[in-house]
């Protein structure tokens, strides 16, 4: 079968690092692309416990495209191994079910949580993390019956959605609700991720939030904290006028675009602004809950300095290093949350899975995800899929898709 592959080399990144910033098109055509299509064998079942899944459809998460143009810092490498199948954000069909699957069959429509913990890992007793409920922070993603990844995707033993065929574990499986369409399925996994960032940080009814960066995770920052109930005030900071209009039918308060969120933070807090000798403005009062999308030292220097006393920001975006001046995390007694992945949570007394609150939310028809769903491209245009990824505004781009249905 036809599988979109990534890889790297020490020499190959040094030299897409000198290179891709003048020809970013070198990191996926031509002899140093870190993907390629490549031909390999349909994946055997890892285990008993595992099955088989014929992919419908997989989004091209940001993820994917940070790593394919080598964005990522280096210090996530040891819990990756390639040469990988990329692809997490997907629907489709289970074709075989090992004996040792209870609560699944084949024929059954599924989506993935793809964090490889200790129990896809074959790995007990499981790890604080996994204990917790939190599996996509397991400490054992580098140990196990599997090579070394965090998530299906980046794992060179189990494949990822961009190939017509896949295996999961049975703790990774969640039945999609009946007459979801193959489209909601493969943007549960983008939900559940807002999801859990909303539970970890979540607004109350009075609380100012800003939301910097308006693309697909933006959007559902914005559709599930509606979806749950909450009418706090929300803004979202957008550079394209485009993705900021979407979230504001989705329920945003008010939009920036024209990036000036200094200037625009006493009108939407009425935060008091003070001036040091050097440097930028710093507030006092201002947003009280942020989420940061995009995760550059930018946005974070920008979020630390507008955001109130006593508030929460989530880094949601993955970015490189960064560096910062902390003194607005001591002077206002700010706490930084990292987000990453989904777990399980107590709501309304009932424990579930970010998985689970999400397609309950789809059930109750509280949330839009299959019109997110902008492009469709057939596995074998995966170039092309990149290209408008890189300028979502100019093609209209919200959630770009492989799809392998007919």
């Amino acid at each position: 079968m036809k599988a979109l592959r990534f890889a790297v080399s020490v020499p190959q990144f040094l030299a897409l690092k000198v290179l891709g910033p003048f020809l970013p098109r070198l990191h996926y055509r031509g002899p140093l692309a870190t993907v390629r299509l490549d031909e390999i064998p349909e994946p055997p079942l890892p285990s008993p416990a595992w099955v088989k899944i014929r992919t419908h459809l997989c989004g091209f998460c940001g993820s994917d495209q940070s790593l394919i143009f080598l964005r990522d810092s280096p210090t996530a490498s040891p819990f990756t191994s390639f040469p990988c199948v990329l692809g997490h954000e997907l629907s489709g069909e289970i074709v075989e079910a090992g004996k040792d699957v209870r609560r699944f069959a084949a024929g059954e429509r599924v989506t993935v949580a793809p964090s490889l913990g200790c129990a896809a890992r074959g790995i007990d007793p499981p790890c604080r993390s996994c204990r917790m409920g939190k599996p996509s922070a397991c400490e054992n993603t580098a140990r196990g019956s599997l090579s070394p990844g965090m998530f299906s995707g980046i794992c060179r033993d189990v494949g990822g959605g961009f190939a017509p065929f896949l295996t999961a574990h049975e703790s990774q499986l969640f039945r999609l609700p009946e007459g979801a369409t193959p489209e909601t399925g493969a943007m549960i996994e983008p939900l559940a991720v807002t999801l859990e960032a909303v539970l970890e940080n979540r607004p109350d009814q009075g609380d100012k939030v800003l939301i910097i960066g308006g693309g697909v995770i933006g959007n559902l920052l914005v559709q599930s904290i509606r979806a749950l109930g909450i009418g706090c005030h929300i803004t979202v900071s957008e550079p394209s006028r485009f993705h900021a209009e979407l979230a504001a039918k989705e329920g945003a308060d008010a939009i920036v675009t024209d990036g000036d969120l200094f200037g625009h933070v006493p009108e939407l807090t009425e935060a008091r602004r003070y001036r040091p000798m050097l440097g930028r403005e710093i507030f006092m009062g201002g947003f009280t809950k942020v989420f940061d999308v995009v995760g550059k030292t930018e946005t974070l220097r920008t979020a630390m300095r507008i955001m109130a006393g006593g508030g929460c920001l989530s880094v949601v975006g993955i970015g490189d290093e960064v560096r910062l001046d902390l003194t607005p995390l001591w002077l206002k007694l700010q706490t930084i949350r990292g987000v990453y992945g989904y777990g399980y949570h107590t709501i309304a007394g009932e424990r579930l899975h970010a998985y689970d609150l999400a397609l309950r939310l789809v059930r109750e028809g509280k949330v839009r995800l299959d019109a997110m769903i902008t492009h469709r491209f057939p596995l074998e245009q995966y170039r092309e899929m990149i290209a408008v990824n890189r300028n979502k505004t100019f093609h209209r781009a919200v959630k770009t898709v492989v799809s392998f249905l007919k």
